[in-house]
């Protein structure tokens, strides 16, 4: 569990919380690489980092986390790095039960099943349904997950579905988890892209991009990036 001084405490109550929190969590590959380690050992350091930022956002009143682990595009990385990271995930799924449970999170998965192992899947839907009734942060990890999949795996189901005519609000409720637009997307590692990343849900998020790589990301990281948030001024395409 994260400590906090009576200062840092202050300054996480004056400041203006985002309800969703939506993270490109990159860099562990080049972390890795600077310190002439494996890159899988860079992934390690990577969840490590996960779960300060949890705990943290969790503290600071931050309502929704959407992280983003694994890509539909990541399956093209070597078949030793795709099977680290597999195992590293199922770990992280076992690992974390008591942490989520024990500071009332949510946990769910956002993304596709194609190609991942039924055991692996089986360990997602059990925390998901042990966790589903816990009213803290809701914490989604967007898994074997591709922007444009998302919308066109929602379009079939309305087709499936035989609905006639629909509109944003409505379509929203197709994608793969039915959670509030992220108010802030951070990316991390300098890199000014958005790959593929909730194409749908952050058409009017504020976007902060930090040099820092992703095992280096923490606390004070999470609380500099809201900072910057609240000092811009959100239009959403009108005047003020």
């Amino acid at each position: 569990m994260v400590q906090f001084t009576k200062r840092s405490e202050v300054k996480i109550m004056e400041m203006g919380v985002p309800n969703h929190v939506a993270i490109i969590m990159d860099g562990n590959g080049r972390w890795a690489k600077k310190r002439g380690l494996p890159r899988t050992l860079g992934h390690r350091e990577g969840a490590a980092s996960l779960r300060k930022v949890i705990t943290h956002a969790a503290k600071m009143g931050i309502k929704y986390l959407t992280v983003y682990a694994f890509s539909t595009e990541n399956w093209k990385r070597s078949q030793d790095e795709v099977s680290a990271l597999m195992f590293l995930f199922k770990t992280y799924i076992k690992n974390e039960e008591k942490n989520i449970m024990k500071n009332n999170i949510r946990f769910m998965v956002s993304g596709r099943k194609d190609n991942v192992s039924p055991a692996l899947i089986k360990a997602i839907e059990n925390l998901e349904e042990k966790s589903k009734n816990n009213t803290g942060l809701t914490f989604n990890i967007a898994f074997n997950y591709g922007g444009r999949a998302e919308i066109v795996d929602a379009v079939n189901k309305i087709i499936e579905s035989g609905v006639e005519s629909i509109d944003e609000e409505s379509f929203s409720k197709y994608l793969y988890n039915d959670l509030p637009d992220p108010e802030l997307l951070i990316r991390t590692s300098g890199e000014l892209r958005i790959s593929n990343f909730l194409l749908w849900q952050i058409a009017y998020s504020e976007i902060y991009i930090t040099d820092t790589l992703w095992p280096d990301f923490d606390e004070a990281e999470l609380e500099k990036a809201i900072e910057n948030f609240n000092k811009r001024d959100r239009r959403f395409g009108g005047v003020k």
